[in-house]
């Protein structure tokens, strides 16, 4: 396929995949997505999905404004650190298979599912694209997919073989498997609170009760007909109902609401409504440092507190994929979270990543008793107790050769300081709140200049894991204790 101009602001494509209600399709798009083998295995190997769906959600929806509403600069540098995330995610499925996320056939699925959906948030709205309006969405979507270099003869032709591409998919590729399982029916009803959730937060068990009955009832009203009888999964009279009144009410907003209120993300690609950038200097306000407290057990007065510290890092911070135990993988994720915001340079990226296997090959060689590639919260917490007591040489062959990796890339500008916007980028998870990053960051700043050196970075790390109360400042790394 020729290169051909991207879609600029006017274009049907972003139009369409910019405004709120594409959230409507967007459950089922993960569902479609999950469908295929091989995205179901990388997701049980490598996804972060389950403990931080909100995070993985967002990284998701990033990816696809780079992707679709960038200049063709920004579109190719994330083709490329796509393909090169892409290229980390191979291996066997449950069932023996080979998989890799960089198989073209895979990343033309993923592709063309988020182009049918759009139609589909159309159809469903009861107000479909005419075939000239298809075909002009088509050409737009296919001008940014000409950027990943894949195979022409791999996607449909037309937009009007879509829908042929999609039912063939479904019969003769898609499976039913765990992954699509718990996306339909229990992420929801076990995610965590969102972190912008602020007083609403107590809430959030009913919320969360109700917004995942309504959502898995609208995701299955809303599949493809193919995939709910191949699957035998079961549309009620309510869920279609449900389904009409959701998305014919939203199209119904949308075209009453004024333009910068229309769009989650506006067709020029920019925020309508741009935040005035905080100073590099700037150290948090009082109201961002607010007294709100992560829970952690009781312990009794003068007792030792490193254990309870390590068990809640291994939960927070390592246990990345939440399945109660490490591997390569969670290492892996955690070096893609660090490298995800900051849009890092090839090389740059690869130092952060190799920088984590050093230290995952070292908590393996020290912890995996049984050899069985796997790290459970209590071998982490005897081993890094034996170590630390070993000798202060422990954590600087593993744990800090990927701290000193961190702080580097989040320097952003090589100034040899982290700005306290630049601690939030890389601490701000969807299990800490902010106000507890600020507290810790001002814990670190010991002479109050709005910045940390690279020393006190990784000497921050080392009081986490080594003091034994919580009267140190590296102790409230994570915010209080």
């Amino acid at each position: 396929m020729t290169t051909a101009d991207l879609p600029g602001p006017d274009s049907l494509l972003r139009r369409t995949l910019g405004e709120w209600r594409i959230g409507l399709v967007a459950w089922r798009l993960l569902v479609l997505q999950a469908a295929d083998p091989a995205v179901a295995a990388g997701m049980a190997d490598y996804s972060t999905y389950r403990a931080h769906p909100w995070r993985r959600i967002e990284h998701t929806m990033d990816s696809g404004k780079r992707l679709f509403f960038s200049d063709r600069d920004g579109l190719r540098r994330e083709v490329a650190r796509l393909e090169r995330t892409h290229r980390r995610l191979a291996g066997t499925d449950g069932q023996g298979r080979p998989f890799t996320a960089s198989d073209p056939a895979v990343r033309v699925w993923v592709l063309v599912t988020l182009y049918e959906c759009m139609t589909a948030m159309r159809e469903l709205s009861g107000c479909p694209l005419v075939p000239s309006e298809l075909d002009q969405m088509y050409g737009e979507f296919r001008a940014v997919c000409a950027e990943f270099e894949l195979p022409d003869d791999l996607f449909p032709a037309t937009a009007a073989d879509v829908p042929a591409y999609m039912d063939r998919a479904i019969r003769e590729r898609l499976e039913y498997s765990e992954p699509v399982r718990y996306l339909l029916f229990d992420m929801l009803r076990e995610a965590p609170a969102p972190r912008r959730l602020g007083r609403l937060r107590p809430a959030w068990p009913l919320v969360r009760t109700v917004s995942a009955h309504l959502i898995s009832a609208l995701t299955l009203a809303d599949l493809p007909e193919a995939f709910r009888e191949r699957f035998e999964l079961r549309r009620t009279r309510r869920a279609a109902l449900l389904s009409f009144i959701l998305h014919r009410g939203m199209r119904v907003l949308m075209n009453t609401l004024p333009e910068h209120r229309r769009y989650r993300t506006p067709p020029a690609g920019k925020s309508l409504s741009p935040q005035p950038a905080r100073a590099a200097t700037d150290r948090p306000s009082r109201a961002e440092t607010s007294p709100v407290r992560l829970p952690s057990p009781r312990r009794r007065k003068g007792a030792d507190s490193r254990p309870v510290r390590l068990r809640t890092f291994f939960r927070q911070v390592l246990d990345q994929t939440g399945d109660g135990c490490i591997t390569a993988a969670d290492l892996q994720a955690m070096a893609h979270n660090v490298c995800w915001p900051l849009e890092l340079a090839p090389e740059s990226e690869a130092r952060v990543y190799a920088a984590f296997e050093t230290w995952w090959q070292h908590l393996r060689a020290g912890m995996d008793a049984d050899d069985d590639g796997q790290v459970t919260c209590e071998e982490f917490v005897t081993a890094m107790l034996t170590g630390i007591d070993a000798g202060p040489a422990y954590l600087d062959e593993g744990l800090h050769v990927a701290v000193r990796a961190v702080f580097q890339a989040a320097d952003t500008d090589g100034s040899g300081h982290l700005c306290a916007d630049e601690y939030r980028t890389i601490f701000g998870g969807s299990r800490v709140h902010p106000a507890e990053l600020n507290h810790g960051f001002l814990q670190l700043d010991h002479d109050g200049d709005g910045r940390i050196t690279e020393d006190e970075f990784v000497q921050a790390f080392a009081d986490y894991f080594t003091a034994r109360t919580d009267n140190t400042a590296g102790s409230q790394l994570l915010g209080r204790p």
